[in-house]
């Protein structure tokens, strides 16, 4: 019930596994903090998880460019997220591994150990069952049953060894140790790595289409705040016109106010003047 009531969820901004504690809870305690202190998170330029909260890398990958260097080329995704330890004994059979492919990787693993388990205790309950009906049937009929069964196994064995052979020529990625004891389990292996491929893409196309829609979003804003500004713009220089317009006419007409008063100051100094030279 608790684990029905509280399910193991990956994280949507940095994909850690984290207990559910509500269904309208979708990012872990850790992201939920950042948020609060630093907003929305944005995809990092090298894993392109969306989990930068500061600058343009997550947590994960600034440690770790820290501590190993500058990211290679993951053999799985094909992206620049992948950190060399410089141990091989740290590499997932082999391979340079970025940290998803890493954790898709081992669950496929698990995946397989888990139908390896279930496939051998359903044969080993088989053969229990014909042990038994071979032991009530007879001693002799139990002797011809138990030839044929050593037989029919020693004929599997061969088989089943050079259809993992036919596997590992044709560039299977699984090391011998994940070859199961019955027949079909290789289709097993290579769909749940088909799986987690596509999984895998499908995050990676979410992630684009939220980069895109952000992108999109933003770009929408950039354009309402130009259309605002250039109004803005327009009623000011608008205004700036109106005042121009009204500062010249009213210095045209304090001209012409001027023009007027010299005028009658020149036209009365000359009556003064005539008046003047005609009293003698």
């Amino acid at each position: 019930e608790c684990r029905i009531a509280h399910p193991v969820v990956k994280c949507t901004y940095c994909r850690t596994e984290y207990q559910q504690e509500s269904k309208t809870n979708t990012i872990c305690k850790k992201c939920a903090q950042n948020v609060q202190l630093y907003g929305t998170p944005k995809p990092c330029q090298y894993c392109n998880i969306i989990a930068a909260f500061i600058g343009n890398k997550c947590q994960r990958c600034t440690n770790s460019e820290k501590k190993y260097g500058p990211p290679y080329s993951c053999e799985q995704c094909k992206q620049q997220c992948a950190f060399d330890r410089k141990d091989d004994r740290k590499k997932v059979d082999g391979k340079l591994l970025c940290w998803l492919c890493t954790l898709s990787y081992k669950r496929v693993l698990q995946k397989t150990k888990e139908q390896r388990k279930h496939l051998s205790s359903s044969s080993r309950a088989g053969h229990q069952e014909k042990e038994q009906y071979s032991r009530l049937s007879g001693g002799s009929h139990y002797n011809s049953q138990k030839t044929l069964s050593t037989s029919s196994i020693q004929n599997e064995i061969p088989k089943k060894k050079s259809k993992f052979d036919s596997i590992t020529t044709n560039g299977d990625s699984f090391s011998p140790d994940l070859a199961l004891d019955s027949p079909g389990t290789d289709h097993f292996v290579i769909i749940a790595q088909l799986k987690e491929e596509v999984a895998t893409l499908k995050k990676m196309l979410h992630q684009k289409d939220q980069m895109i829609l952000e992108k999109e979003k933003k770009i929408t804003e950039l354009k309402a705040d130009f259309q605002y500004q250039e109004s803005q713009m327009r009623a000011k220089m608008n205004q700036m016109e109106k005042t121009h317009k009204e500062v010249t006419e009213q210095l045209q007409a304090k001209n012409r106010e001027l023009l007027k008063q010299a005028a009658a100051l020149s036209k009365s100094k000359k009556s003064e003047k005539s008046g003047a030279i005609t009293s003698p």
